[in-house]
Order: C-alpha cells, then structure tokens, then sequence
C-alpha cells in the first residue's frame, strides 16, 4: 500500500471511531424518544450508510458534522447510483433517519440551528426532485442522458 493510502485510512478510521459514539447516542436518543427497535434499526442503519460510506469517499472523509450540507448530493445522485434498493421509499425513509440524526446532532451542539434549519429546508425542497430522478433512473425507457435533469 502507498503512503497516501495508509495516512487515508487512518483518517477514515478515526472519522469511523468518532461515528460510532455518534450513532450510539444517536440510537439512544431515538429509544427515549419512545420509537420502536425495527424504526430505530432502520433509522440508524440508514444513518451509518450515508456518515461511514459515502461521506468517507471524500479525502479527506467528511465528518458527519460536515455531512449536514451534502444530503442533497447524497440522495439526490450518489444513494440512487450506489444503493441497489434506491427507490422512492427508501429515498424518504433516508431522508427521516436523516433529519432525525440531524436533530440530534444540534441538540449535542456538533451542528447549528441554522445548518438543521437548511436540512430540513433542502430536504422539502428536494424531495421531489429526488422521487423523480429515482424514477428515471430505474426506467429502462428512460435515455441514461436524461436521468440527471
């Protein structure tokens, strides 16, 4: 392995370690909020697959903190292209997990009121953006040009 790869490896393992912690308070805080084991499951499953994956395929990796401006992006076009199950379900529930996951993150002080304010805002905004594209997308019809309008 290079340098380069190595000293990249140990950034996302650190980044990994500190998303640990995060998604252990995170699930603790859903169970307070009175959310049944499978929502919470699938909340937090869908919390680590955006902070663990995609957010570390940037060097240097993206901290979840950081991650709170690149929901667009993420379910907008790297979920539909890298997650076989993208459909306009699952687009929501990512899209929950992650104004959830988001909320907590304000509420331990990692992000500002105005970044969760902007969250939520693109996430409305987006939403059908996102169910449409998912849609081209998964449309054989559809010419792979125009998925992306």
């Amino acid at each position: 392995m290079t340098d380069e790869y190595e000293a990249f490896e140990q950034k996302c393992k650190a980044v990994r370690e500190v998303n640990a912690d995060l998604l252990d308070g995170f699930e603790s805080w859903l169970a307070e909020s009175g959310l049944g084991p499978n929502t919470i499951d699938k909340h937090v499953g869908n919390v680590e697959f955006y902070i663990n994956e995609c957010l570390l395929r940037d060097d240097p990796p993206t901290s979840a903190a950081e991650g709170v401006a690149r929901v667009d992006y993420f379910l907008g076009y790297w979920f539909i292209r890298k997650a076989m199950w993208a459909n306009p379900t699952s687009i929501k529930g990512n899209a929950a997990g992650l104004k959830k996951f988001y909320t907590y993150l304000a509420g331990i002080g990692m992000v500002s009121g105005d970044d969760l304010a902007k969250l939520r805002e693109d996430i409305k905004m987006g939403m059908p953006e996102w169910i449409a594209t998912v849609r081209r997308y998964d449309d054989p019809d559809v010419d792979p040009n125009d998925i992306w309008q």
